[in-house]
């Protein structure tokens, strides 16, 4: 990489920012901070990069993000190492989000889906579940939205094919709406 490259990196990732819907941004933000308020939960999913990106989420909320505050619930799924493998060796990798959200979800929850592509199918598979238990469902996808974009009732589509930016849209998209739903506690 040339420093002009690192340039365009910077400005690609820029663009793919500005591109992102506010009004969307606000929606989520807000439809995760009544759930709180109402009781209820936040479940995040993802694979690789994208699991890194629910982890951090989530420790937005279970900790703080600007302000001390009570903790709210959120989890992302894959952080329970032995549920992970135990559901991935008995029912397979397709498996491993969906039952977690049979086991966890309850009407009034809100769960994210993160897959770049939108075509993971734990993520699909899981993201079906909560909709079948009446959770509010998000999808963080790249560009096409994959299958993800239309099962969710918030599809946040990266303007952007490259992976690695939109990761970086995922996680700021998640710090404002950790803001968002921290200001409403």
């Amino acid at each position: 990489m040339e420093l002009g490259d690192v340039s365009a990196y910077l400005r690609e990732g820029a663009d793919a920012r500005m591109r992102v819907d506010p009004k969307l941004v606000y929606a989520i933000g807000k439809r995760i901070g009544d759930c709180f308020l109402g009781g209820n939960k936040l479940i995040l999913m993802g694979n690789g990069g994208s699991a890194a990106d629910a982890q951090h989420i989530a420790a937005e909320f279970v900790g703080r993000f600007e302000r001390e505050r009570r903790p709210v619930p959120a989890i992302a799924l894959h952080t329970n190492t032995s549920s992970l493998t135990a559901i991935g060796n008995d029912y397979g990798f397709d498996s491993v989000f969906e039952r977690q959200v049979e086991a966890f979800a309850r009407k009034g929850d809100v769960v994210i889906g993160i897959s770049t592509s939108g075509n993971s199918e734990n993520v699909l598979r899981a993201i079906k579940k909560a909709k079948d238990t009446g959770c509010a469902t998000v999808g963080f996808t790249g560009k096409s939205g994959g299958k993800l974009a239309s099962m969710v009732d918030y599809a946040l589509m990266v303007e952007s094919s490259r992976t690695s930016i939109i990761q970086e849209v995922h996680i700021a998209v998640g710090h404002m709406i950790s803001k968002i739903a921290e200001d409403m506690l």
